[in-house]
């Protein structure tokens, strides 16, 4: 699926841990002032930016639906140094389903990107995903269940000119040169019964 084995994909996360907890991922995730987080990566598909945020110190459970996908971050994971895999738990399965099942410091949403046609192509790795599971179709319902599981905050990667999420505008956004962080306050009480 991926035309980068596991193990390369493994010495990739070197280069991006060295860029330490200021990069942008660590502080939307909140990684910058805490590495003791609880992240749930609810869309987690090639498994990077799970990867990183274990490696910096957050314990973070995965979810994956697609059977390939979850089979090729099986064999991700056994690529990791073992600190980082050790904090890194992968579950088979729909996210709106298995949200339901805990609480997390921070769930991470990074559906796939809605293919525009005015930019670049998106990196061969991300061009493989796309094709092996096509497109989220169904993203904008993740939005209410992580909400309702976290207890910090909800973060969504999202392409610098993507519509909000569910049409959900957030209470910040944290810009990159090819990326964006959404960030969602948790659900209250009342959004919870409701």
């Amino acid at each position: 699926m991926d035309q980068q084995s596991p193990a390369d994909a493994a010495r990739d996360l070197v280069r991006r841990v060295a860029a330490g907890r200021r990069q942008l991922l660590a502080r939307a995730v909140g990684l910058h002032r805490s590495t003791n987080l609880h992240i749930c990566d609810a869309t987690a598909g090639l498994g990077r930016d799970a990867a990183l945020m274990a490696a910096l110190g957050a314990r973070v459970d995965c979810f994956e639906r697609h059977a390939g996908v979850h089979a090729w971050l099986e064999r991700f994971l056994t690529a990791l140094p073992g600190d980082t895999r050790a904090r890194i738990r992968l579950r088979h399965g729909d996210a709106r389903e298995l949200l339901g099942s805990g609480q997390w410091d921070v769930v991470y949403l990074d559906p796939m990107y809605t293919p525009s046609g005015k930019a670049a192509l998106p990196r061969a790795h991300a061009q493989s995903l796309r094709a092996a599971v096509g497109s989220d179709h169904d993203a904008d319902a993740l939005l209410a269940p992580a909400r309702a599981a976290a207890r910090r905050r909800v973060v969504v990667k999202r392409a610098p000119r993507a519509p909000p999420l569910a049409g959900n505008s957030p209470m910040e956004r944290m810009r990159g040169n090819s990326v964006r962080f959404d960030l969602y306050p948790p659900a209250t009480a009342h959004d919870r019964i409701a």
